[in-house]
Formats: C-alpha cells, sequence, structure tokens
C-alpha cells in the first residue's frame, strides 16, 4: 500500500463519504495500518482534498479589469467546488493545507499584483472573494436536496409559510424568482464592487482596514 494507493481510493470515494475505515476497507487492510501513511482523518482530508484542488486551475484574462477578474474568480471556484461534493467544507477549514492551496493562492495574488495591488493588498482582496464565494457554493450544496432532491416537500412548507404572512407574501411576490446561479452572480458582484471601491490599487491595506472598522 503507498500514498498514491490510499489518495486513489480516497478520491473515488469522495470527500463526503471519505473516512479512515472506508478507505482501510477499500484497500483491504486495517485502520492503524494507514495511520502508518496518513495523520489520521485530517491527514486523509488534506490528502485527498489537496488532490482535488490539484485539477483547480484559475482561468485568468489579462483584458479583465479587478471587478471583472474577481467576479470570474469567484463564479470559476463556484463551478469547481460545486463539481465536487465535500470541497466546500474542506475549503472552509484551514487554508491552504497543502501544495496545490499555496499555488492557488499564489497564483491569486499574482493575478491581482498584475491588475496593481500589492501583494498583501491582493491577498487581502482574493481571499476575501474566495471566503464569500466557498461559503455562498456551501450553503448552495446545502440547500440542493431542498431544491433537487428528496426534501422538496420541506421547501413547500416553507412557501406555505410566506404565504400565510400578509408582508412577507407581499414582499416575495414582488420578487422574481431566481435561480442558484444568477443568485450567486449577482451577490458576488455587489460584494465585489464594494470591496474595489473601498481597496483600489495602491490603497495601502491598513488604510482600507482601517477605514472597515479596523481598531
Amino acid at each position: 500500500m503507498t500514498i498514491a494507493d490510499i489518495e486513489r481510493e480516497g478520491l473515488r470515494l469522495g470527500l463526503t463519504n471519505l473516512t479512515v475505515n472506508g478507505v482501510a476497507t477499500a484497500l483491504g487492510v486495517t485502520p492503524t495500518a494507514l495511520y502508518r501513511h496518513v495523520d489520521g482523518k485530517l491527514g486523509l482530508e488534506a490528502l485527498v482534498g489537496e488532490a482535488v484542488l490539484r485539477e483547480l486551475h484559475i482561468v485568468d484574462d489579462p483584458d479583465e479589469d479587478v471587478e471583472a477578474h474577481l467576479l470570474s474568480f469567484a463564479r470559476q471556484l463556484h463551478t469547481f467546488v460545486l463539481e465536487h461534493p465535500g470541497l466546500a467544507a474542506y475549503l472552509q477549514g484551514l487554508f491552504p493545507r497543502g501544495e496545490a492551496g499555496v499555488r492557488l493562492q499564489r497564483e491569486a495574488v499574482e493575478a491581482l499584483s498584475r491588475r496593481g495591488y500589492s501583494a498583501a493588498g491582493a491577498v487581502l482582496m482574493s481571499g476575501t472573494v474566495a471566503s464569500l464565494a466557498i461559503n455562498l457554493t456551501a450553503a448552495e450544496e446545502r440547500h440542493r436536496p431542498y431544491f433537487e432532491g428528496p426534501h422538496q416537500r420541506e421547501l413547500e412548507k416553507v412557501y406555505a409559510l410566506l404565504a400565510a404572512d400578509d408582508v412577507l407574501s407581499a414582499a416575495h411576490q414582488e420578487l422574481p424568482m431566481i435561480t442558484s446561479e444568477p443568485y450567486f452572480r449577482m451577490v458576488m458582484t455587489g460584494c465585489i464592487r464594494g470591496l474595489v471601491a473601498a481597496a483600489p490599487p495602491n490603497r495601502p491595506v491598513i488604510e482600507v482596514l482601517t477605514d472597515l472598522g479596523l481598531e
């Protein structure tokens, strides 16, 4: 048994279903034998999570301005995370946890550096956008069973509660039905516009943070 074997079976199980016992069973070994190669559940999670992230490559269009670039970055991240169940939860933990994560963060900083940001400013901007995108994507992943899966009856109960309230019913009747991808795009657009307005290229990071409420 090698690290490559463990990684292969971990990827086959997927991050959502990943357990030490599951990988050990798939390889025909005991969990104790697996512990000789990975540092418990967290080590196994990092091994598989980084293997997934190695496949993520953000395309940077040099003709895009800061706002367009950050929105593209967020949308590419959103798409990739949705395609890999369990990755959102992995990214919401410690980051980076390996070389793939380091590469992604470095490339995000380099892309914003080409648009006039200092390294610190680029970390602030890309990290904030990535956090928002990942958290929205994680919420969307949790909501999917209610919209596309076995729990749609629970969603109908929510609609019934809203319809029974005069204030909320009137408010929701004015709102169009918005699916998940356009909703993600609109929320990220609003947040990115505010962030870019507060933190344009070359503005000192400490000045940005102080202006946003850092004490």
